[in-house]
C-alpha cells in the first residue's frame, strides 16, 4: 500500500474508515523511516540527513508507539485493521 491508496479512507464520512487511513499512514511512514535508518547503519543510504540520526531514531520509536496505540484503540472500537 503507498499513501496515495489511502485517500479515499482518509475522505470518508465515517471516522472509521479515516482511523484505517490514519494508521495505515503512519505504517506506511514508520517502515520507510526504518528502512533508511537500516540503510543509514548499512551504509547504503546514498546521503547524508540533515539531522542527526539520534533525532530520527527518536521519531521512529514515537512512530512504533503511536502504531501501538492505535492498534490498541482499534481492537476496543472493533475496527478491524486488515
Amino acid at each position: 500500500m503507498d499513501l496515495k491508496d489511502t485517500i479515499a479512507l482518509m475522505t470518508s464520512d465515517d471516522y472509521k474508515d479515516r482511523f484505517k487511513a490514519e494508521y495505515y499512514q503512519l505504517q506506511i511512514r514508520h517502515e520507510k523511516l526504518l528502512n533508511m535508518l537500516a540503510r543509514h547503519d548499512t551504509g547504503t543510504l546514498g546521503f547524508d540527513p540533515t539531522c542527526s540520526i539520534g533525532l530520527l531514531a527518536e521519531q521512529c520509536g514515537a512512530m512504533g508507539r503511536y502504531l501501538r496505540i492505535l492498534e490498541a484503540r482499534a481492537k476496543a472500537e472493533g475496527i478491524a485493521l486488515d
